[in-house]
């Protein structure tokens, strides 16, 4: 490999790079963003129906048998919602898939342009390390706040 690298065959362009490697990572961001955004959007609407459903059946029907099992289920319906947007994250991961997205988009009209920082001779090769840098970051920031405990929103 490195006998491939001395001689330039493993050297991407900067076109090569762009589409290959920037535009890429621009759109898995703007999709996983997507997914994420959707996700938690649907959850915590589906948890405030039932949440807000709980005071409405206990006042229609406070002497109906059936009120409280269905109260009893909405309950917990709502643990596991709020369980599941925890567990996975997905507030967290939209905001966070979002940023890096915009922030990669940004840098790419910045080199595209030659604006600042970006308008010297070694303009590419500052580019890629800047890019690979907020990638390596997202993965290393992910990686860490994946293995994070799920915050506990109860205060005492």
């Amino acid at each position: 490999m490195n006998n491939l690298l001395q001689h330039g065959a493993l050297q991407m362009n900067e076109e090569e790079y762009i589409s290959a490697r920037l535009d890429a990572q621009i759109a898995w961001y703007d999709n996983k963003s997507q997914r994420a955004q959707s996700w938690f959007k649907r959850l915590r609407g589906i948890e405030v129906v039932a949440a807000s459903s709980i005071p409405v059946i206990a006042g229609i029907a406070p002497e109906h048998p059936a009120t409280i099992i269905i109260i009893a289920i909405l309950g917990g319906l709502i643990a596991v919602l709020s369980a599941l947007i925890s567990l996975n994250k997905y507030q967290e991961n939209w905001l966070e898939y979002r940023t890096t997205c915009e922030t990669l988009k940004h840098q790419k009209f910045l080199y595209l342009t030659g604006c600042d920082p970006y308008h010297t001779d070694e303009a590419f090769t500052e580019f890629v390390i800047k890019i690979e840098g907020l990638i390596s970051k997202e993965n290393s920031n992910w990686n860490s706040y994946v293995k994070s405990p799920p915050k506990n929103d109860q205060s005492k």
